[in-house]
C-alpha cells in the first residue's frame, strides 16, 4: 500500500463505521497473473498494522465465476452484448477523450453483420461489449456533489469481457456489490466517471444503487497521483520515517483535512469527530491532495 491507498482506505472505514455499517474486505483477483498469494497476504497485513480492521471477509473474485456468468447471460439474454474485435491501439486512435482519462467508445463494432463478426474472429478472439442507451443517469456523491454522465455521449458502449475471456471489472465489482450487500462504496475520484456504468448495469440486473463518496486523489506532483513507483510513499518507507502507524495515520489526516494537525492518531479517535455531513465542504480541492 502506498499513501494514496491508505487515505481511501481510512476515508471508507470512517464512511461505514460512522453510519454503524461493517467493513467488507474484497481482494479484486480478476487477473490472475497479477494477484499472486504474497500480494494478498501483504494487503491484509497493512490493513491490520493501520488499524483499518475489517467485519467481513476476504472475499475474493477468482472462485465467482459462476456467478459473473449469469450476470453476462442474462445481459446477452436482453439482445445488449456484442463482439468487439478492436485491438487497444484502435481504441486509442478513433475514441475520443472525455472527462481526463477516460476514452468513449465510437462504436467500431457494434453494427457489424454476423458474416464480418465471422470474418475478423478468424484472426482475433473477441472481447464483449455492453451496448448503452442515450441516457443520462445522475447521482449525488458525498464528496463530489451532483454527477451526471450521458452514456452514449460519454461513455459509449463498455467492455464486461475481455477477449482472455476474464470477466471486466465494472462486471464483477456490480455482482460482488449486489451479493454481498455492499451498500456503500468509497474509493478515488479516478473511478467517478465509472459509477453510471455500475448503475447502469445495476438497474439491468435488478440490483439496488449504493451510496458512492469519491476522494480526492493524492498525488506526488500535480496531475499524477501516487503509485507504486512513488517509493518514498509506500508503507514500509512510510514505518522508516514516521515510526509508528499511529503516526502515519496522524499525518494523513493532517494533510488531508480529517484532522486540524499532523499528530499521531488512529481511525478509532478519528471516527469520534468525523462528520459524513462535511464532507462536501472537508476538502479544500475535490480532485487532489498535495503529498508530502
Amino acid at each position: 500500500m502506498h499513501a494514496g491507498n491508505i487515505f481511501s482506505a481510512l476515508m471508507a472505514w470512517l464512511v461505514a463505521k460512522s453510519q454503524g455499517g461493517t467493513m467488507v474486505l474484497r481482494i479484486e483477483d480478476l487477473d490472475r497473473e497479477r494477484s499472486k498469494p504474497r500480494f494478498i497476504d501483504a494487503v491484509q497485513r497493512d490493513f491490520e498494522t493501520l488499524g483499518l480492521t475489517w467485519d467481513e471477509g476476504p472475499y475474493f473474485q477468482h472462485d465467482r465465476d459462476d456467478a459473473y456468468q449469469a450476470a453476462f447471460d442474462t445481459l446477452v439474454d436482453k439482445g445488449l452484448v456484442y463482439p468487439c474485435f478492436c485491438t487497444r491501439a484502435d481504441l486509442h486512435a478513433a475514441s475520443a477523450p472525455h472527462h481526463g482519462e477516460k476514452l468513449v467508445y465510437p462504436g467500431t463494432c457494434r453494427n457489424l453483420t454476423p458474416q464480418q463478426r465471422m470474418e475478423r474472429a478468424v484472426s482475433r478472439k473477441p472481447a464483449m461489449r455492453l451496448r448503452v442507451p442515450d441516457e443520462t443517469i445522475s447521482f449525488d456523491d458525498l464528496i463530489q456533489g451532483h454527477y451526471s454522465q450521458n452514456l452514449e455521449e460519454d461513455c459509449g458502449d463498455f467492455l464486461i469481457r475481455r477477449s482472455d475471456q476474464a470477466f471486466a471489472y465494472q462486471l464483477a465489482v456490480v455482482v460482488d456489490d449486489g451479493e454481498q450487500g455492499v451498500n456503500s462504496i468509497v474509493r478515488g475520484m479516478d473511478l467517478l466517471c465509472s459509477t453510471p456504468q455500475q448503475m447502469y448495469l445495476q438497474d439491468l440486473l435488478g440490483i439496488q444503487h449504493a451510496q458512492y463518496a469519491h476522494v480526492p486523489l493524492m498525488v506526488g506532483e500535480k496531475d499524477r497521483r501516487l503509485s507504486k513507483r512513488d517509493h518514498d510513499a509506500a508503507l514500509d518507507v512510510l514505518l522508516e520515517r514516521f515510526k509508528t502507524p499511529e503516526a502515519i495515520i496522524g499525518h494523513i489526516a493532517g494533510i488531508t483535512g480529517l484532522a486540524p494537525t499532523c499528530d499521531p492518531t488512529t481511525p478509532e479517535e478519528l471516527l469520534g469527530t468525523f462528520d459524513i455531513r462535511s464532507l462536501t465542504t472537508l476538502f479544500p480541492d475535490l480532485v487532489q491532495i498535495q503529498w508530502h
